[in-house]
């Protein structure tokens, strides 16, 4: 039978709701981060890889994916920034996870959380910017050439400006439309042929982690690069 939140948890209203799922997922973040830091170990046991499945091994292989895919977009100085979009990637996906539990709802379905992990994607990349490059880092926004510095500069403002409202709006509407398509034919089917969708959920909601994130690291990429 199907619950809702604002039942379960005295307090909670349909309006911060979100509040509480994103509360939801970021503890789970920190018990999981707990888990692995113990299931790695310490010493030699942390270096030497897990020899067969175990947590140990599904926590050295979800590292590696987040550690794999930073050196790929960023290079091997991309590599110090896996904790940073680790986090982000997983704070998203739990996010979205929640969705897939009946009468929950996504923090990430809510557009000012949207907007808001846009924003801070837009703090990192910019700070990393004018930590690569200090005050050179301006010149990013005036073009190839200064004689095209008027014509560039008001369009890379506007660029800039509307990156994180993208990042934000492109994940609000793809988590409310899986939402929607997941809780519309879970009513119409019974369990075994609705149980393709809670798949196709999952897909989803990782799909849309893993691009955000993407995302973030080619705008960190792109802010710290020496080719302007």
């Amino acid at each position: 039978m199907a619950f809702n939140l604002t039942e379960l948890i005295p307090g909670i209203t349909h309006g911060n709701s979100h509040v509480a799922t994103a509360a939801i997922a970021t503890g789970t973040i920190l018990v999981f981060s707990v888990l692995g830091r113990i299931a790695l170990g310490t010493g030699e046991a942390a270096i030497m890889p897990a020899g067969k499945i175990s947590i140990k091994g599904i926590f050295e292989t979800v590292i590696n994916f987040i550690r794999g895919l930073c050196e790929t977009v960023m290079g091997r100085e991309g590599v110090s920034m896996a904790p940073l979009f680790g986090s982000l990637f997983f704070f998203l996906f739990f996010n979205n996870l929640v969705g897939l539990l009946p009468g929950m709802t996504p923090a990430t379905e809510n557009i000012n959380t949207g907007v808001a992990v846009g924003i801070f994607s837009f703090i990192i990349y910019n700070l990393f910017g004018f930590k690569e490059h200090g005050v050179a880092y301006l010149k990013h926004f005036l073009g190839p050439v200064l004689w095209l510095a008027p014509l560039m500069l008001p369009i890379e403002l506007i660029s800039h400006t509307v990156r994180p409202i993208s990042l934000g709006l492109r994940l609000q509407g793809n988590m409310m439309g899986d939402h929607l398509v997941l809780g519309i034919f879970t009513e119409l089917l019974p369990v075994p042929g609705a149980v393709i969708f809670y798949f196709l959920g999952f897909f989803v909601s990782f799909m849309q982690a893993f691009v955000f994130t993407m995302l973030s690291m080619i705008y960190v990429s792109m802010s710290t690069s020496h080719d302007h």
